[in-house]
């Protein structure tokens, strides 16, 4: 919280002042942090934003939509990452809560695991905003993120598009337990469930190392497929390079994010396509609906950013 300055216009005030009490730097209301924004006297909030993690470029690029909001209002942002790590996560936003932050924007690593950090932060007092990924417990303000079951669904169509009615395909699924895993997932099995015969679903948790490995296995047991969806970029990509070096170019790769490495590949002639979330843009709303919340401003539920298809 900011320290209040007064300043004395004329030295016969100084009898007057010396009878008021004025907080000291340590005092219960000088670090009131009970997330009203009270004291924040030159309209300036902190707001902490837990990640998932910052080892995923779609992550890193919805932190910079975040920070280049918040210099434009004006707000302090202040970031912990998860590493992908539900207890770490908890922790964090307990740190973030000690600090006296006044909001905290939460994009969680597991949407279940998630909801003890967000009661601790309703406990205190202060807000919270899920972004991406939701919570599945705790009272949150407000969600931002894409409508990831019409994804999902925007991909199985594609995929369709390219492979044709009944063919074999392959899905890697993201985190277990991941509201965007289980969304896109969704949305992508309305789609396949009636058009396509999905003849594996495996996570590979959202990490393109493990994609290339679980896609190194799918290749070994299924060698008639003829494309895949993943549920992001990263995955997406690590498969790609299974489906290279196995010297499987027949078989067409579809992601999610349109993470700069994902849209350089479809632009080569790599990935057949990507649905574009845009995260520098989730990034930017979350923190307006941040600091619309602290000015006490009403919003939605949930504020949806639009999709894109990156296609060939």
């Amino acid at each position: 919280m900011k320290k209040v300055s007064l300043t004395i216009a004329t030295m016969g005030l100084a009898a007057f002042l010396g009878a008021c009490s004025i907080d000291s730097p340590g005092s219960d209301d000088a670090n009131n942090s009970n997330g009203t924004g009270e004291g924040e006297e030159n309209g300036e909030f902190t707001v902490g934003l837990s990640i998932s993690t910052l080892n995923n470029p779609f992550f890193v690029t919805l932190e910079d939509g975040a920070i280049e909001k918040a210099e434009e209002l004006g707000i302090q942002i202040e970031t912990v990452d998860a590493q992908d790590d539900s207890s770490k996560q908890v922790n964090d936003v307990e740190d973030l809560i000690q600090r006296g932050v006044d909001l905290i924007l939460i994009n969680p690593t597991d949407s279940s695991a998630v909801a003890a950090a967000v009661q601790s932060a309703n406990n205190a007092g202060i807000p919270v905003i899920t972004v991406d990924r939701a919570a599945e417990g705790g009272d949150v303000v407000t969600h931002i993120a894409s409508d990831n079951i019409a994804g999902g669904e925007m991909a199985g169509d594609y995929l369709l598009e390219l492979v044709g009615e009944g063919a074999q395909v392959a899905e890697l699924e993201g985190i277990p337990g991941a509201s965007a895993a289980r969304e896109r997932g969704e949305g992508f099995h309305n789609i396949a469930e009636e058009s396509l015969d999905v003849v594996t679903s495996q996570p590979a948790n959202f990490d393109r190392a493990e994609g290339l490995t679980v896609m190194e296995n799918i290749l070994q047991s299924n060698p008639d497929i003829v494309g895949v969806f993943a549920h992001n970029d990263e995955m997406a990509l690590g498969a790609l390079e299974a489906i290279s070096a196995a010297g499987r170019d027949d078989i067409v790769v579809v992601g999610f994010d349109a993470t700069d490495d994902a849209v350089a590949s479809v632009e080569t002639g790599g990935l057949a396509g990507t649905i574009a979330q845009q995260p520098i843009r989730i990034g930017e709303e979350a923190v307006q609906a941040a600091y619309s919340v602290l000015n006490e401003e009403a919003i939605d539920e949930f504020i949806p950013v639009e999709l894109e298809l990156i296609r060939q």
